[in-house]
């Protein structure tokens, strides 16, 4: 059991009901926070996840959130200080990814991905400052070794993580000194959903000779939650070595 150095405090992770989503909530839980989780879709698993926070003591919310939405964003922020009275902490976690050929790529899937990968985060930072301020709180989005080494096959979900990551640093300088702002980039990250070939291929690729997890990003993400408020505009790989 994580020691609890966030019991007391509130966050939001966007994203929250599976994958990596899911497992930086139950860290978060684990650590002693209450957490509101947001879901687009995934009813169930949000239900799933928000019960076993639950289950860890610590009080949950599973709200519906369209991170592209000025009104829902706004609705979930509402929610989260209706349920808790207060926010400590954002997980900008929400995101989408799509392989496409780059000459092929259409102006709506290039603003599909941007929509949700860069303009969601802005907005849920925007509308969590004031909140975010009152208690001296933390931002931690979830960018990507993408955003840091650009994919051939990937350049729209690149570079809207780069434009994350950049995003990151101006929110650092803009929301100081109230609020930290960091970001975590992972690599090649081992999930049920992906083809077992694919991921032996990137494992062989990694110096540590293995795959990242949720729980390794999870960890990450609570050191920019619980370590020094001082740490801001820093974006972390969390790749195994994957990007050197």
């Amino acid at each position: 059991m994580t020691n609890q150095l966030l019991s007391g405090k509130s966050a939001l992770v966007t994203g929250g009901a599976r994958r990596i989503g899911r497992g930086i909530a139950l860290a978060l839980a684990e650590a002693g926070a209450d957490v509101v989780l947001t879901y687009l879709k995934s009813h169930a698993e949000a239900a799933q996840t928000a019960k076993e926070i639950e289950s860890l003591g610590c009080r949950a919310l599973a709200v519906e959130c369209d991170v592209r939405s000025e009104t829902s964003v706004r609705q979930a922020i509402a929610a989260t200080i209706g349920k808790f009275g207060c926010l400590d902490l954002v997980v900008n976690n929400a995101a989408v990814f799509e392989n496409a050929p780059l000459e092929s790529l259409t102006l709506d899937q290039w603003d599909a991905v941007f929509e949700t990968n860069a303009r969601g985060p802005f907005l849920v930072a925007r509308e969590a400052l004031p909140h975010l301020r009152a208690v001296q709180g933390r931002i931690v989005n979830i960018g990507s070794l993408g955003g840091i080494h650009a994919w051939s096959g990937h350049a729209h979900y690149c570079a809207s993580k780069a434009a994350l990551h950049s995003l990151t640093q101006a929110m650092a300088k803009a929301f100081a000194p109230q609020v930290s702002v960091n970001c975590v980039a992972p690599g090649w990250i081992e999930l049920d959903d992906r083809p077992a070939d694919e991921a032996s291929r990137f494992a062989a690729k990694t110096p540590m000779g293995r795959n990242g997890t949720a729980e390794d990003i999870a960890q990450a993400v609570l050191f920019f939650a619980t370590g020094p408020h001082f740490v801001t505009g820093q974006v972390l790989a969390v790749d195994g070595g994957l990007g050197l």
